[in-house]
């Protein structure tokens, strides 16, 4: 209560100093809840947050792994197959004009990063560079105008003697491509691709180094990067990614992922703010990436998408990595007053630039020296533009780019048992490490309850059970069992798992017909019946969870594991023989589940949607089908076909893409386990 009311005292007084001063300030809610999706995923990101790092002890122990964690963030971004070493094909670069100011001049142009990929940019050069010079790629933030917006950055570091290379973002200037899929479109497919706009900006930001580097006026070994917001988390990825990055300054581009999700600032972010969370990483597994080259980290503390001390955690964090190579000093914070910008005053925008020519040009000049920085925007929108009245090239893909930037899997051609062995143990091996990584490594005791008992008519009973998946949640599920003839003798077991919202009865009438031959036992997942959130934090979970590397359907799967082992120590219950049946958006769970439980008899799939690849409601309402990563190697139908050898029964309606499957099973010789039937019933009596 103390606490309570100096932190309500210092809320009324506004003192922002004051704010900065509070030890902690970065609390999640209470972990000790129980089915809160907003306390477990709360709980999800602060682990991460404190775990970051956590076991590098020294230099010894951050080189061992350094590597592999290069190569996890280069797959978090989409960025695999991408050639990042060696020489790079010849970048093909169209200027289309020159604007001649005093001291500098501006070239308008735009190169070609991929195929079809085209990056409007506008290059600032020093007039009378006699030798080359140091150069400064500003990346740009989510100004609509871009280049316009931030030309006054790039005209100061020209007027001190940078080469000075700004380019656009595919979201906004002159060509509108997106980086909102999840955020305003309902893609979360994107998810499930493994496909992060962040990751085609890196592309396009190494490109452009790639042109900065062949300048005769620069200096190939005096790169940096720098820029805010969107922009600034392109200057953490950068030079992360980048070694010929050689300083780098920061600006609002990021902060933990405990503020992040606590404080709940992920919900006005863009999705290229943070990578496919495959390996659970923090901003400060990003930073070390970086040490020990110059890093410069800006923040102002009325950030509405960071709180201050979110990012102060950053630093914190990846400080002890520079101190490990002895450059503590390289690793600097600096702190202004104001929102999201360079400060209320622009103060951070001179330190930045003191900052740049003492690292990349040799020289000590003062922010008190360097004085205040002209912000004007001299020149219009339209005077910038890199692309003539004709607009971009015809076969430009920006507004496209992100339904072929990462290689999705494409359904095999399986005739023989040993390749489909081989595909099954692909799929299965790469599920768990980048699908499902976030499932605990050490599962907690399922402490399994007996919480209700009743004759539900002369010979069945109702016994509802309840058990715990993994901390903080106690999910139940309640079973249907006949009286047996032979007591000595156990019965097949139908798990019907709930969907979210379903109506009244609906899976009981389902599974009509089942309690004849086998138990019948229905299973809520979390999230569905007493666990159910409100459909309108939905958008606001699928993205939380994901940004700690899991989503809705792989928690479900999780959860349909563990019900499928507390389920076999019922006394009654034949554990060689469960089958599983599941409608819509809860059939790809079950799907998934069987897969990775292995000892499924029959998977029952009413309706089943025909692919993952699907647009969601942009309200994030409905069926949430993402899993991380999970179409870089397989889709549903394929997921399904990988039952064989044993029964898969589609009820309902068959898509087209469950051809591929049934043709499975025909190839391999067992045609009738799979069938397509209109009710469940009809699968119990044949």
């Amino acid at each position: 209560m103390v606490r309570v009311k100096m932190l309500m005292g210092l809320l009324l007084l506004g003192n922002a100093v004051a704010f900065s001063q509070v030890s902690n300030f970065e609390v999640a809610p209470n972990f000790d809840q129980t089915n809160n999706i907003r306390c477990y995923l709360s709980k999800a990101a602060r682990n991460i947050t404190q775990n970051s790092l956590k076991d590098i002890h020294n230099i010894k122990d951050w080189e061992a792994v350094r590597e592999e964690r290069y190569e996890q963030f280069v797959e978090m971004m989409g960025l695999q197959g991408k050639q990042l070493e060696g020489n790079r094909p010849a970048l093909k670069i169209t200027k289309t004009g020159v604007i001649q100011k005093e001291g500098y001049r501006i070239e308008k142009l735009y190169y070609e990063s991929l195929p079809g990929l085209y990056v409007p940019a506008n290059l600032y050069i020093p007039d009378g560079i006699n030798k080359p010079v140091p150069a400064i790629l500003y990346v740009c933030g989510h100004s609509h105008t871009q280049k316009h917006h931030y030309q006054a950055h790039a005209k100061n570091f020209a007027q001190n003697g940078f080469v000075c290379l700004i380019i656009e973002t595919i979201q906004r200037g002159e060509v509108k491509g997106e980086h909102l899929g999840q955020e305003s479109n309902g893609w979360f497919q994107w998810y499930s691709m493994g496909y992060n706009p962040g990751g085609v900006e890196m592309w396009n930001g190494i490109r452009g180094l790639d042109l900065l580097s062949e300048m005769p006026e620069v200096d190939k070994d005096k790169l940096g990067v720098t820029g805010i917001s969107g922009g600034g988390s392109q200057s953490w990825y950068l030079p992360a990614i980048d070694k010929r990055v050689k300083a780098a300054a920061a600006v609002a581009g990021a902060g933990s992922l405990e503020g992040q999700i606590t404080q709940k600032t992920i919900d006005d972010h863009c999705d290229c703010m943070m990578p496919i969370n495959t390996y659970g990483i923090d901003f400060s597994d990003i930073g070390a990436l970086i040490a020990p080259r110059p890093f410069m980290i800006a923040q102002t503390n009325r950030d509405l998408y960071y709180s201050l001390e979110s990012v102060q955690t950053l630093f914190k964090k990846i400080k002890p990595i520079y101190a490990y190579y002895g450059k503590s000093e390289n690793l600097i914070f600096k702190e202004a007053d104001g929102p999201h910008s360079y400060g209320s005053n622009e103060e951070l925008r001179p330190e930045i630039l003191s900052f740049f020519l003492k690292e990349l040009r040799g020289i000590n000049r003062s922010v008190k020296q360097i004085g205040e920085i002209d912000i004007t925007k001299e020149l219009s929108e339209d005077a910038l533009k890199a692309y003539k009245i004709s607009g971009p090239p015809k076969d430009d893909r920006t507004t496209t780019i992100q339904d072929s930037f990462v290689e999705l899997a494409s359904p095999p051609t399986i005739g023989k048992e040993i390749e489909f062995a081989n595909y099954k143990r692909e799929v299965v091996t790469f599920l768990k490490e980048k699908t499902f990584g976030a499932f605990p490594e050490q599962p907690v005791p399922l402490d399994i309850r007996s919480e209700f008992r009743a004759l539900d008519g002369s010979d069945t009973q109702r016994l509802d059970y309840s058990f715990v998946p993994e901390d903080g949640w106690r999910l139940k599920f309640s079973l249907r069992v006949r009286k047996p003839s032979d007591s000595t003798k156990t019965r097949p077991l139908l798990l019907v798992l709930k969907s979210p919202n379903e109506e009244r009865w609906h899976s009981e009438s389902m599974a009509a017909g089942a309690l004849k031959e086998m138990e019948v036992a229905y299973f809520e997942a979390r999230g569905i019946g007493e666990t159910g959130w409100s459909p309108s934090l939905q958008w606001h979970i699928r993205r939380s969870a994901a940004w700690t590397g899991r989503t809705i359907a792989s928690m479900r799967v999780y959860d349909v594991l563990r019900c499928l082992q507390a389920v076999r120590e019922i006394p009654g219950i034949n554990t060689n023989t469960i089958h599983i049946a599941a409608q819509g958006e809860m059939g790809v769970v079950a799907a998934y589940a069987a897969l990775l439980d292995g000892n499924v008899k029959t998977l029952l799939l009413k309706d089943p949607p025909s692919t993952q690849n699907v647009v969601s409601d942009p309200s994030g309402r409905g069926e949430a089908l993402e899993m991380l990563n999970s179409l870089r190697v397989t889709d549903i139908a394929q997921v399904a076909g990988l039952h064989f050898p044993n029964e898969l029964v589609i009820v309902g309606n068959s898509p087209s893409s469950f051809e591929w499957a049934k043709n499975l099973y025909s190839n391999l010789d067992i045609p009738d386990a799979y069938l397509e039937v209109d009710k469940i019933s009809q699968w119990v009596n044949k």
